[in-house]
């Protein structure tokens, strides 16, 4: 008998199905969509009076104390930082930027602002930091042409504070630092008047709540409108989906930045609809950050825990060796929820041995589709026995239309937690609608069942990432991505699929080169250029292409050649995204030259099937 899962109250998941004769679908819940505020911060009010000494916000200080904001000292804060932007003569029309990681101040001037009506947009570090020729941050500063500018700390961010100080001569800058031109202390120390009450009362369903940048597939990033009503309507949807955040306020421990909606609107959302608490993890899945993750779980019991693939991955190490750190993991836990990406089926697999060696019940593993226009939760699979690609059904409230493409069906929504549109953008705002207004995702989607729509959908890739090889033969890119990536795990961290009016398919792999140096055995002082390189690498590439032909179907799954690329992506060029994901149209763009060596033939003339080139690149703009 298989193990049991742990028993959650999720929300129904009776679907209707609808069939027209010009080949669309319309799925939608038949649960309706609950009541929800007309603005976010009437449940910061709500819980500030009924549970004013319960803990809302807490992140560790330089000596490692946890320092913990409750929900009546987080109205009392936001209330004073809001008066002081209205001091600034800041309103409906103004705007206010946010260059930091999460931090309590983040948290506080955020929901400050989005108290009093103020659009604000919390800008992607990396593009302050990382990037070389701050060309995004520019371009989403221009975008918003802010009055204020907060920064955590003006050291780290000296190069992006001196190009805003030039776009903006007169915009202010706040910092968290002591000694700063306006320092943090200022606001919490302004007295809150009849205005902040007044400002909150003309909030409104459709006032701006933020900005939150996306660079979509192609071009500078695009700023999506988030309404007070889409937040709202959101967070009622997935605590419809997931009602025993309800009966229990959710405790939270999360890095997933701020600057994301996955982070911000989802995350940080339902800690404060649901009264619950989110302790800030300054880690994240990285070779340094996930130290400080694993410290905090050793601390933090969480009732929910959200992640991306590659964090749960790096994890499961550390929850192998140390049976302690699983036991405070696994001892509340009622849900573990991946986004991002597509989680492969062996992380899953051994977080559901995990958490039978630790409790004896396997505990619910789930994932949905959306975007940050749909603010950002569109379905969700929230049933225990789910496995990697199912996406699940709508959330209460949300029409999907499966519009045919091709061989394909394209989601679209329409629903009250769906953008408007992009921030000081029409032209991009009315391509993004169909003549019925509904959105257009770009996602592909099936059926798992297509005589049961409740047992949900399966992603079935990007409509645009998809091509056809000379022989018209169609590549589901998605699907094939997925299946390499999870048939390469964990040496392949990711994957470009090439192959449009060729003969065959062929990849670029990005390696990750903690695992490359693991199978290798190597120390971490050989240059990743040499990890890379190594002929142990070579041999295991050879035989994943070998596998993965081994089951191939046809041409459409077949993988004839792979390049590994030694450089990382850049995000200046726009071939990476800040939360890590890569851009597939701009990787081929600016490394055409890697993609024209997989089509070259050897000095006879043959192919051979599993032939790994290695080629640095520099990619030129």
């Amino acid at each position: 008998m298989p193990v049991p899962f742990k028993q959650i109250d999720f929300g129904p998941t009776k679907t209707s199905k609808t069939v027209h004769t010009d080949g669309t679908i319309r799925v939608r819940l038949e649960q309706p969509l609950g009541i929800y505020p007309e603005k976010l911060t009437e449940k910061l009010v709500y819980w500030a009076q009924a549970t004013p000494d319960r803990t809302f916000l807490a992140r560790r200080n330089e000596a490692g104390e946890w320092i913990r904001y409750s929900y009546g000292q987080t109205l009392q804060a936001v209330r004073a930082i809001a008066q002081y932007l209205l001091n600034q003569n800041l309103g409906p029309d103004d705007t206010l930027v946010i260059l930091s990681e999460n931090s309590l101040e983040h948290a506080l001037l955020a929901l400050a602002a989005i108290h009093v009506g103020i659009p604000y947009s919390p800008i992607s570090p990396p593009y302050s930091l990382l990037s070389k020729d701050l060309g995004r941050l520019q371009h989403c500063l221009e975008c918003m042409t802010p009055k204020v500018i907060f920064v955590q700390d003006r050291r780290i961010y000296q190069q992006a504070l001196a190009l805003a100080k030039s776009l903006f001569p007169e915009v202010v800058i706040i910092s968290a630092e002591p000694g700063s031109e306006t320092n943090f202390e200022e606001l919490l120390q302004t007295q809150p008047t009849e205005a902040v009450d007044q400002a909150f009362a003309n909030v409104c369903p459709d006032t701006v709540a933020k900005i939150l940048f996306t660079s979509g597939s192609t071009g500078l990033p695009k700023g999506v409108i988030n309404t007070q009503q889409m937040w709202c309507a959101n967070l009622q949807q997935i605590t419809q989906v997931f009602p025993f955040m309800a009966a229990e306020p959710p405790v939270m421990i999360d890095w997933l930045p701020w600057n994301h909606t996955f982070g911000s609107n989802h995350n940080l959302g339902l800690a404060l609809y649901n009264g619950g608490a989110l302790y800030i993890d300054d880690g994240k899945p990285t070779p340094a950050g996930i130290e400080t993750t694993v410290r905090n779980l050793r601390e933090i019991s969480p009732t929910v825990y959200f992640n991306v693939p590659k964090g749960f991955e790096m994890l499961i190490p550390y929850f192998e060796r140390e049976p302690e750190l699983r036991q405070t993991f696994f001892r509340r836990l009622n849900m573990l929820f991946y986004a991002g990406a597509s989680l492969s089926q062996p992380i899953w697999n051994r977080w559901e041995e995990l958490a039978i060696e630790t409790i004896g019940e396997r505990i619910p593993i789930i994932t949905g589709l959306g975007c940050t226009e749909s603010g950002p939760s569109a379905m969700f699979a929230n049933w225990g026995g789910s496995f990697s690609g199912l996406l699940g059904v709508p959330v209460a409230g949300m029409e999907v239309k499966l519009v045919p493409d091709g061989d394909k069906l394209e989601a679209r929504y329409k629903a009250p937690n769906v953008t408007p549109g992009y921030w000081r953008n029409e032209e991009a705002s009315q391509k993004a609608f169909d003549e019925e207004g509904f959105y257009r995702t770009g996602d592909a989607v099936k059926f798992l069942d297509e005589n049961n729509p409740d047992k949900g959908l399966i992603f079935d890739g990007r409509i645009a990432e998809d091509f056809k090889l000379s022989t018209g033969t169609w590549v589901n890119v998605g699907l094939l991505k997925a299946k390499i990536i999870a048939t390469g795990s964990p040496i392949v961290q990711d994957v470009v699929i090439a192959g449009l009016d060729r003969d065959y398919v062929g990849v670029l792999l990005f390696l990750n080169a903690d695992a490359c140096r693991k199978l290798a055995t190597l120390t971490s002082e050989v240059p990743t250029l040499d990890v890379f390189q190594h002929a142990t690498i070579t041999d295991f590439i050879n035989s994943l292409l070998i596998k993965l032909n081994q089951t191939a179907k046809g041409t459409s799954e077949r993988v004839e050649r792979a390049i590994v690329a030694l450089e990382p992506p850049s995000i200046d060029l726009g071939e990476i995204t800040d939360k890590g994901s890569l851009n597939q149209r701009a990787i081929l763009k600016y490394r055409a030259s890697l993609v024209e060596e997989l089509y070259q033939p050897n000095l006879n003339g043959s192919f051979p099937e599993a032939v790994v080139f290695r080629e640095a690149l520099t990619p030129k703009s």
